[in-house]
């Protein structure tokens, strides 16, 4: 996951401001219970994507996500000894007991499932969407060391993956290649020298004895106002319109007037912002 530049609301949008956002849709995926808003929420941040020019990544992160949300669903169900719908007795398993599914326990895992794939799209958003390294510019002024820290980091992980593709490369062409435990191993060295050459490099520079900046604010543009409001919504809305819903002892919850008013709210905040397209060009 890489940030790619594009000319959207999102991309426009300050990164504190756009990695709030995509943190709000976290807070909210672990906050509603109802499986209809879920499911709601889960397409618009599809269309969010689309409006943020990353509709493709957004959509990859399925790839990862619903091999785990499939997962999941088939251990809840194999596990959970609530319920009180048997839908299927698979006897004896031992030191697991009688094995008993219910529907409760499949719709719990399957509501967990949404959640995850929810969060893991929230994430590929903010990956593709927010740039990492005005993000942790705008660390400097809080923690100095710790953003510098944050940003080598993030600019060594894709070197040392070339380096351990390269090595790679090289160990396939000896008649005796050695397995991966070489590969790791010449890969953690080159790390670890690497890591002395930039400190020693730093130290030089006299990044050991740097001060926070001074404090260089900037205007807040129509974008930051909309993503921050909308963050602000999509955070707070299920807090202020609760959906209730209940899977144990037996499903119990309302898809009614409620649940499309809290669906229709948040659908709304998620995709608001991305209606202002002037001044999208950065």
């Amino acid at each position: 996951m890489t940030y790619l530049r594009r000319a959207s609301p999102l991309h426009a949008a300050r990164a504190g401001v756009g990695a709030a956002y995509c943190a709000a849709l976290v807070i909210a995926a672990l906050v509603v219970a109802n499986p209809l808003v879920l499911a709601v929420l889960a397409v618009a941040l599809l269309a969010a994507g689309a409006g943020a020019g990353v509709a493709s990544r957004v959509a990859r992160s399925l790839y990862l996500s619903l091999p785990m949300a499939a997962l999941i669903v088939l251990v809840n169900a194999l596990v959970a000894r609530n319920g009180l719908t048997v839908i299927a007795r698979l006897g004896d398993a031992g030191p697991l007991g009688q094995l008993d599914v219910t529907l409760e326990a499949v719709a719990y895992g399957a509501k967990q499932a949404l959640v995850l794939v929810v969060i893991v799209a929230a994430a590929a958003l903010g990956s593709a969407a927010v740039n990492p390294d005005e993000l942790l510019r705008s660390m400097r002024r809080l923690t100095l060391r710790s953003a510098l820290t944050a940003t080598i980091a993030t600019r060594m992980i894709p070197l040392l993956a070339l380096d351990a593709r390269r090595i790679g490369e090289a160990q396939r062409c000896r008649p005796d290649p050695g397995g991966r435990i070489a590969v790791m191993r010449a890969v953690t060295a080159n790390a670890l020298d690497r890591s002395l050459d930039v400190a020693a490099t730093l130290e030089v520079r006299g990044y050991g004895s740097a001060r926070r900046p001074r404090r260089a604010p900037a205007p807040w543009s129509r974008h930051d106002l909309a993503f921050a409001l909308a963050a602000a919504a999509i955070a707070a809305a299920p807090f202020a319109l609760p959906a209730a819903f209940s899977f144990y002892p037996s499903i119990h919850g309302s898809v009614g007037a409620r649940a499309w008013l809290l669906a229709g709210v948040l659908a709304f905040a998620v995709l608001a912002p991305f209606a202002q397209r002037r001044g999208i060009a950065r």
